[in-house]
């Protein structure tokens, strides 16, 4: 990774840090191929057990670097869609790794950085934090999976209202919709985010990889093949270390030690 994109691995858990913080992490080209070299990396490191993205300086992801697109507007068509391919591979790769991912997010959340905070499995937010789709701003449509996951989040009309009228709204509001699961102090969010990583990356996790893999097709299948799925993955739960050791802490009245596999 150069500096726009740093990645760090320490006890079981991967971070990946925006860090363009002079225009706010605004996303520009090479900032997109390092993103996605991040997240497959940390797919496929079998040490990573979770994931946590955050933004250096004063916010989490302001969006695509709009002056970039203005320096381009000639070839921002085609831009657009390999520049942007990059950056949904990467997200593709967030939601395919067989780990929680979990977005710790301050200032400002908008455009594409809320579509990746979107993508996330899990989310914290300081209490200061500022929300919004952006992209009708510009003019654009959204991208980054915003339209995939924001009906699924809050609903057909409430993801359109978001999406049409992007307004920006505070973090009590967004734990409100159930965009996040967390508000803290600001001054407590590197902290807190490191205290719910750990205890994610101390889990079970093949039992979390199955719990993802089973939320995120659900609403794809029928009541009746998600169940029959849900016993195939408790079966391959029931061939792991770490549900023998559940179980048999249970039963002796113990904490449970998972070593992740």
């Amino acid at each position: 990774m150069t500096e726009c994109v740093l990645l760090s691995v320490e006890q079981g858990v991967g971070t990946i840090t925006f860090n363009r913080p002079q225009v706010m992490n605004a996303l520009d080209a090479q900032m997109m191929i390092e993103f996605r070299a991040a997240a497959e990396r940390l797919e496929h490191d079998r040490s990573v057990r979770a994931v946590v993205l955050r933004g250096a300086g004063p916010a989490f992801l302001a969006g695509g670097d709009v002056a970039l697109f203005a320096q381009r507007l000639g070839e921002l068509p085609e831009l657009i869609v390999r520049w942007g391919r990059e950056m949904h591979f990467a997200i593709q790769s967030l939601r395919r790794m067989e780990k929680p991912v979990v977005a710790s997010v301050h200032g400002a959340v908008a455009g594409a950085g809320f579509s990746i905070f979107c993508a996330a499995d899990l989310a914290i937010a300081a209490d200061t934090t500022r929300f919004s789709l952006a992209y009708a701003n510009i003019g654009a449509s959204p991208d980054g999976g915003s339209s995939f996951f924001l009906p699924r989040l809050v609903g057909y009309r409430k993801a359109m209202e978001l999406t049409l009228l992007p307004d920006l709204f505070d973090a009590a509001t967004a734990k409100g919709l159930s965009l996040l699961n967390w508000v803290v102090p600001a001054d407590r969010l590197a902290a807190e985010t490191a205290q719910i990583a750990a205890r994610l990356a101390a889990g079970p996790t093949q039992a979390h990889a199955e719990a993802k893999r089973l939320m995120t097709a659900s609403l794809a299948r029928s009541m009746e093949t998600q169940m029959e799925e849900e016993l195939f993955a408790f079966a391959r739960c029931a061939r792991t270390a770490d549900l023998a050791e559940g179980v048999t802490a249970f039963v002796a009245k113990r904490k449970p030690n998972f070593v992740g596999h």
